[in-house]
């Protein structure tokens, strides 16, 4: 930071300013992914519990309803996006939490089908809807939170951390599933014990509304408010937003497609894939993804240092390419055993941290400050609810319909292709400020 280096300007921010707005914005995300991890890994107890019919049928419709909140993603993000680009990120990152906490919370106080039948599964219905849609502003709001904060040359290393706190949310959620599984036994679990993750989001969520409170909106955010003294419509920024950033939307969204089917088949799925494709028991099926994102989450820091140095779009390129190769040996490797589902799970995060490691980095540079927000929240929101929440149920449906356990590694080659058409059209942004005005990057 130099001399005339302005106050306003992320250069400028304090490193203890700096690092409470990752914490605020990581905090968000693990709470979201905490979600994520105790559903996608107590999905046998939730399908028992709340579901009519045998054990593969109710762990199917579980397995949809997770998806469902994905569905309404696209409604969260035309909701808070524009709001986040007239009102400011940090008064939607406040709401999206409190509404994102209370939704997990809402899933432990459920009670049982056998209590008040089919409106067990309608209130989980409703509940994930409800967290779909605060989700919808939340992921896309913590990402340019982040990267409107950090010095435009080590973007990617501050932006990595908003995905350790992806991983890290993800592990607690599935360590505090194992734990109290081998702590209470398999009875308990499926008596009662399967609510208590739930209700632990309620402090989680509590620390993240204290940490936002305290941060002040980002310093890009600031600088446009005082060139803008009065704001577009809610409608009239969608259609300014669609009228002349097509392009950004449509190659975020195919990278998105990757990023996201890649994440949910190995993240969400795969304990379910090695319950039905070894015979694991759930804890052990449980242990082999929670080694794999302990490991990734030490390189993610590193990879995006790296992103830094030699671009985004290398890693990028290095991924999309070594996953789509890698993706039906492995998927072979993991079916041999125990250790070899470890070690195979090991290889396929390693080949996914370069994308993971560089979200906050790359995708705001889409959009001009004006319009980030809701150009984030529209391209995420949509691609991930058509394509990455889904993928858990699609995976299952297919191995089902066709008998072939390779299905998940299919469907991990069509994204990465999807993804590096769409890397084609995307412009390098390491080490260049993110765009203020109002015209497209791309």
């Amino acid at each position: 930071m130099g001399a005339n280096v302005p106050s306003g300007h992320p250069e400028a921010t304090p490193p203890g300013v700096l690092r409470r707005a990752i914490a605020a914005s990581a905090i968000g995300n693990a709470t979201e992914w905490f979600d994520y991890g105790i559903y996608a890994y107590g999905v046998t107890y939730i399908a028992a519990a709340l579901f009519p019919g045998q054990a593969g049928e109710a762990t199917l419709f579980a397995l949809a309803t997770f998806a469902i909140s994905f569905l309404v993603r696209p409604l969260g993000g035309l909701f808070w996006g524009p709001l986040g680009d007239r009102y400011g990120r940090k008064a939607v990152l406040g709401a999206t939490i409190i509404m994102m906490a209370t939704a997990t919370v809402g899933v432990g106080l459920i009670p049982s089908y056998d209590t008040i039948g089919f409106w067990a599964p309608l209130l989980l219905v409703l509940l994930r809807m409800v967290q779909g849609f605060s989700t919808g502003g939340e992921y896309g709001g913590a990402a340019i939170f982040m990267a409107e904060y950090a010095p435009d040359k080590r973007r990617g290393f501050y932006g990595s951390f908003l995905e350790v706190g992806t991983l890290a949310g993800f592990s607690a959620g599935a360590l505090l599933m194992l734990g109290f599984s081998l702590l209470l036994g398999d009875d308990a679990m499926h008596a009662w014990a399967w609510r208590l993750p739930f209700l632990l989001a309620g402090p989680l969520g509590l620390v993240g509304v204290y940490l936002r409170a305290r941060m002040a909106e980002t310093p890009l955010f600031r600088e446009v408010e005082e060139h803008h003294t009065q704001e577009p419509s809610a409608g009239l920024e969608l259609r300014h937003l669609l009228t002349r950033y097509r392009r950004p939307l449509l190659a975020m969204g195919g990278l998105v497609v990757a990023l996201n089917v890649v994440n949910y088949t190995l993240l969400s799925y795969m304990p379910t894939y090695l319950e039905r494709r070894l015979g694991l028991s759930t804890d052990a099926a449980l242990m082999v993804p929670i080694a794999g994102m302990l490991f990734m989450m030490v390189l993610l820091p590193f990879a995006g240092a790296l992103s830094d140095r030699i671009g985004r779009k290398p890693l990028w390129r290095v991924s999309l390419a070594g996953l789509f190769l890698a993706a039906i040996p492995l998927y072979h490797f993991i079916g041999m055993g125990m250790a070899s589902a470890v070690i195979g799970f090991i290889i396929l995060g390693l080949l996914y941290v370069p994308q993971l490691a560089t979200i906050s980095a790359t995708f705001p540079a889409f959009f001009p400050t004006p319009v980030r927000f809701a150009g984030f929240a529209i391209s995420y929101n949509l691609s991930t609810s058509l394509f990455g929440g889904t993928a858990p149920a699609l995976n299952s449906w297919l191995i089902g319909q066709t008998g072939d356990p390779l299905i998940p590694a299919y469907v991990m080659m069509a994204s990465c292709l999807a993804g590096l058409l769409a890397l084609h059209f995307t412009e390098e942004s390491a080490g260049k400020p993110l765009d203020r005005g109002e015209e497209p990057q791309l």
